[in-house]
């Protein structure tokens, strides 16, 4: 039996299903990481935001009503898995007339800056971050009375 015309292929799949591997499935798994990481930052900052403009819009006082905003925040940021402080990431905007008066509208907006995961901290300078915001708008109720002020 002539062998002219074949090749010898022993082992060759193996080394071919390897770099197929490294070269395809591991920037795969990479980017499936990180869109799910993003994602849950932005789910994280969606449920912060609703959940703060309610706590402020529902509270007794405007002292209470940002502290519970905060609170609210913090809860929903930790619950994704992201530990930063609630009063960096918050920012609670109101109406000039103040956050509870009635018909009155309260702005929130959470920020969070999602880390690229197996990315060094030096390189997050470089812009290895992806900035995730949400603003939620509540509104006081209206037929509710207006805060009394505190004696000083």
């Amino acid at each position: 039996m002539s062998r002219v015309g074949r090749h010898e292929d022993g082992g060759s799949a193996v080394v071919e299903f390897v770099w197929l591997t490294v070269v395809l499935l591991l920037p795969l798994v990479y980017l499936v990481v990180t869109l799910a990481r993003v994602q849950a930052a932005a789910f994280a900052v969606d449920g912060a935001s609703r959940a703060a403009a309610r706590a402020v819009t529902s509270a007794p006082d405007e002292e209470t009503g940002r502290r519970r905003a905060l609170d609210a925040v913090g809860l929903a940021l930790r619950d994704q898995g992201f530990d930063v402080d609630p009063a960096a990431v918050t920012r609670v905007t109101c109406a000039a007339s103040g956050c509870l008066t009635p018909a009155s509208r309260v702005g929130v907006e959470v920020v969070v800056d999602v880390g690229l995961p197996a990315v060094p901290a030096v390189l997050d300078r470089l812009g290895a971050t992806v900035t995730v915001r949400s603003v939620h708008e509540g509104v006081v109720d209206a037929f509710r009375a207006a805060p009394v002020p505190r004696a000083s």
